[in-house]
């Protein structure tokens, strides 16, 4: 099963689609047009139930196969949302919305399921119904997690559940794939550390918590270098630094640190937490300072499933020639929601040499559409053969 003769036909129209939405790119859950869009298609394709308001903003759309007599009921996912990132590609279609753009390729992910939607309501070769997911706020807004809360693997009676992003830097329209930990747990946290503020040029009559912070950056990298086993992964960033004070002369009374931990197993990510509360509170303490943790579990780890996986690759392979093991990930996905709800895999397909995700010289490769028109298709048509 190489790339579908019907792609090579709508690929037009789907590049057409995924440039409007680049276009007009929307964050979070604040997804109405897309999300209308969505709806409009699926329901103009012929779709059987297009459900909207899932998650808050998320789209559902089911179309039956030919037949139904294997019971079978896949769920096929993609994210709507963009990145709070200024643009700067200078596209003729880029964003018209200040302060927004499509820095991750969701805009081609939604495109590309669409057109699969297209194709598989158009023919419906499969035996089973296909579950077409257009989810809101992946870039931690936990979307995913929304969805799953809101009873739609119920609902729909979704039994397994595939998901595909983009992959800058691999050949446009290959795949890769890996079983087990695929992308990293992603937690978040703030450490607020109140001391004495006071004259800068009196040191000596305050308790320093800008000093002290300086102190728990650094000694927050001994988390990894000293307490983890080195073939572990572990990525702990504090990636902010604020005080109350803009004076060059004034030490303020408080200094907030945020940041973020990555981890890829469960032990790690207790061990993580509790080293850095013990440090921040430890250090600050030494320094005649207090500090608060406040540590958010955001994302888990995203799992793929050992004979999903298998299959994912199957298709791949059918449509490219071949699927490589991909490495793992230390950046959070929230398809891990559905992936702990229900059985299923998440593979990722080339955009060629591309400026990477998150980057406001992004752009999500158009040629990659037929290659990921195709996988969705496939998974439907043989994970669900007629016979």
């Amino acid at each position: 099963m190489p790339v579908k003769n019907r792609f090579a036909e709508l690929h037009a129209d789907i590049t057409e689609w995924r440039r409007d939405l680049h276009r007009h790119p929307e964050l979070q859950f604040d997804t109405h047009r897309t999300s209308g869009i969505v709806a409009e298609k699926l329901k103009a394709f012929g779709c059987d139930e297009v459900v909207t308001g899932i998650g808050r903003t998320g789209v559902v759309g089911v179309i039956k196969g030919r037949r139904t007599n294997s019971g079978k009921v896949i769920g096929l996912r993609a994210d709507m949302d963009a990145l709070p990132i200024i643009e700067a590609t200078g596209l003729d279609y880029a964003s018209e919305t200040k302060g927004a753009m499509h820095a991750c390729g969701h805009d081609g992910h939604t495109a590309m399921l669409l057109g699969a939607a297209q194709y598989l309501a158009e023919t419906r070769n499969f035996d089973g119904t296909v579950v077409v997911i257009f989810q809101p706020a992946e870039e931690g807004g936990g979307g995913g997690r929304e969805m799953v809360n809101d009873g739609m693997m119920e609902k729909f009676g979704i039994q397994e559940v595939y998901g595909m992003h983009n992959w800058p830097g691999r050949p446009v329209g290959s795949f890769a794939i890996r079983p087990g930990a695929f992308f990293a747990a992603a937690d978040h946290f703030e450490i607020v550390i109140e001391g004495k503020g006071g004259h800068a040029a009196k040191p000596h009559e305050t308790h320093d918590p800008v000093v002290a912070a300086s102190h728990v950056v650094i000694a927050a990298q001994s988390i990894a270098a000293r307490n983890l086993n080195p073939v572990d992964q572990l990525v702990v960033s504090i990636t902010s630094i604020q005080s109350e004070s803009q004076a060059f002369n004034v030490i303020p009374p408080q200094v907030v640190l945020r940041g973020t931990v990555r981890t890829l197993d469960a032990k790690v990510q207790d061990m993580a937490e509790a080293r850095l509360t013990a440090i921040a509170e430890g250090t600050a303490a030494a320094m005649g300072c207090t500090a608060t943790v406040n540590y958010t579990r955001n994302y888990p780890v995203m799992v793929n499933s050992e004979e999903q996986t298998e299959f994912a690759a199957e298709v791949a392979k059918a449509v490219s020639g071949d699927c490589d093991e991909a490495p793992q990930v230390m950046g959070g996905e929230d398809f891990a929601f559905m992936l702990n709800a229900r059985p299923g895999a998440y593979i990722m397909v080339g955009n060629g040499d591309t400026a990477g995700v998150h980057h406001p010289k992004y752009n999500f490769n158009d040629e990659a559409i037929p290659a990921g028109c195709s996988w969705w298709a496939g998974i439907a048509e043989q994970r669900m053969p007629v016979g």
